[in-house]
């Protein structure tokens, strides 16, 4: 088999809805929705593996203490295992007064009734009920014309309310999915969801969830939404219904479709932390909201930790988190291009920290999710100056000046190269240790000594060359200028540049020199020290002999 020439001879594009005023293409998302995690139900029972108990309670007490208030916790009819779960989390006291734990089941008397058991004693409950309503459904797996599938959504209700009026201690509230609803015609979902509502009689204080899955991608993200919209205007009870979207991602596309369906009028979203799920997987509860956060909009869950929520995940899940994946990826707060790097840098350098964030290529401050800005930028083969500079400032200390940045990026550019590997800043500051502070050939500063006397400096130094010792003396009108005109070689000083590294009894002094030999091109040197007028020395030495060395190198 192979891709067909044709595909329209075995798919069909879906049709477009009809809806000439809509509106939430000019609408923008300005409240937060109510929350609910799948993660310990659909997203469970996607794993190879599914979750032991003990697995489930941590992943339940993180989706707490992230802010979930409505968490779907298991399919106690599907498997004791599931049962007993949820039998523990109510029995051994785990549920806060401030959250709802929601149940699934099948519209099945027999299933309906074991989950009611599943959830006795406990103080708020969702009962969420499903049956397929889609055309295909209709005709291949059940064999039921419309009004059979009506029936059966209409029979599960009514058991429903009448099992919850046995348990009056228990705050329930009523959810419907019609299964497949994206592939259902949109006046059929909403008879059948009206019907539910005629047994369910909800109230404006007493709302009944209608939860409208995209059970399987069939479309694009706006047709999604239009179908949203159509239904939201077209439903009875409206005030007295929350409006429950549960996207899943076959086409790459369930977080837009969240998003448009919210703008489209949903007020409620189911999914899982990171995207978990069958096949592609649900909507990434995690993306949603923190693109609402990236808008000024507090999405009222707590990823101020965001790496120790993942760790929990994936262990929990036994899956990885991409790398790539949105907020929380390793790489993702990553920049290796040399153009990247050198915008973030700046970025970082005139960002107000009380104003709005303005750093290029972040949409958000790594900060506000427990990143750590060492993180953010790494160095490999498409490195450039920008992050060689940050990695050395942030960890040694060391502010290359403009013009060290662009030769030091070639010297890393050329090991990047050979190794074909990223680089981390230790390396980067062994390299630079070898390109400057180790260019003691030929000649290395042992010692000197400096008299300044009515403006005047006088400079005494004690060289090593080939093993012979030298002296160099020279007049100047500062420590350097002397050290210059005591130098065999006629050397040009263009930049100069100094500052401190670190802070009281411990600081020591960074200079860094630029220099020209004979009219040559500018070479630069690094010196460090505990005293300034050693540190600057030692950076002209590093300048001259790396100047020689170019110098031998370009002439043979």
């Amino acid at each position: 088999m192979s891709m067909l020439k044709d595909p329209s001879s075995k798919y069909r594009a879906f049709q477009p809805i009809d809806i000439p005023d809509r509106q939430w293409p000019s609408r923008t998302i300005t409240e937060v929705p109510v929350w609910c995690s799948s993660d310990l139900r659909d997203g469970n029972q996607s794993l190879i593996e599914p979750m032991d108990p003990a697995r489930k309670l941590r992943f339940f007490k993180t989706l707490v203490a992230v802010g979930l208030k409505q968490i779907e916790v298991a399919f106690p009819s599907a498997s004791q295992t599931d049962f007993d779960f949820v039998r523990t989390l109510i029995e051994d006291g785990h549920i806060p007064d401030d959250v709802t734990i929601q149940v699934l089941t099948q519209a099945r008397a027999d299933l309906i009734e074991r989950t009611f058991e599943s959830v006795r004693g406990a103080k708020k409950v969702i009962i969420h009920v499903y049956n397929a309503t889609a055309p295909s459904f209709r005709r291949i797996v059940f064999k039921q014309d419309k009004q059979g599938v009506t029936d059966i959504a209409v029979n599960a209700a009514k058991l429903i309310k009448q099992l919850a009026a046995k348990q009056p201690d228990t705050q329930w509230t009523f959810q419907y999915s019609p299964e497949i609803f994206t592939s259902t015609e949109l006046d059929f979902a909403v008879q059948v969801c009206d019907a539910v509502l005629d047994v369910w009689e909800p109230t404006p204080e007493n709302k009944v969830i209608l939860n409208l899955p995209a059970t399987v991608e069939v479309s694009t993200p706006n047709i999604y939404a239009d179908q949203i919209e159509w239904f939201c205007r077209h439903i009875s009870r409206r005030d007295s219904v929350l409006v429950s979207l549960h996207t899943h991602n076959d086409r790459g596309t369930g977080v837009a479709a969240t998003e448009l369906g919210l703008m489209a009028g949903a007020d409620r979203v189911e999914g899982c932390l990171f995207g978990n799920g069958e096949r592609t997987g649900n909507v990434d509860l995690v993306n949603v909201a923190l693109n609402m956060y990236t808008q000024g909009l507090h999405p009222g869950l707590d990823f101020s930790d965001i790496d120790a929520v993942r760790k929990v995940v994936e262990e929990c899940n036994q899956l990885p988190v991409h790398p790539r994946h949105p907020y929380v990826g390793d790489l993702v707060h990553t920049a290796f291009s040399g153009s990247h790097q050198d915008a973030i840098r700046k970025g970082f350098a005139q960002q107000d920290p009380d104003g709005i964030w303005e750093v290029p290529y972040l949409p958000i401050d790594p900060a506000d999710i427990g990143r750590s800005y060492e993180a953010v930028i790494r160095v490999n083969s498409q490195s450039g100056k920008g992050g060689i500079t940050y990695l050395l400032e942030q960890e040694y200390g060391i502010s290359l000046p403009r013009r060290m940045q662009i030769e030091f990026s070639q010297v890393v550019q050329g090991e990047t190269d050979r190794l074909g590997l990223e680089l981390t800043a230790a390396q980067i500051h062994g390299l630079l240790e070898k390109e400057y502070l180790e260019a003691t050939s030929p000649y290395a500063l042992i010692r000197h000594r400096l008299q300044e006397e009515n403006g005047t400096s006088a400079v005494d130094v004690e060289v090593l060359n080939q093993g012979n010792t030298l002296h160099w003396r020279g007049l100047g009108k500062g420590p350097l200028e002397a050290l210059v005109a005591g130098l065999p070689v006629a050397v040009e000083i263009m930049d100069y540049h100094e500052h401190a590294i670190g802070s009281g009894t411990n600081a020591k002094a960074a200079a860094y020199v630029e220099v020209r030999l004979d009219g040559g091109r500018p070479v630069h040197g690094l010196g460090i020290d505990e005293n300034l007028t050693t540190a600057s020395f030692r950076a002209l030495f590093s300048a001259l002999n790396r100047a020689l060395r170019q110098a031998e190198a370009q002439a043979a």
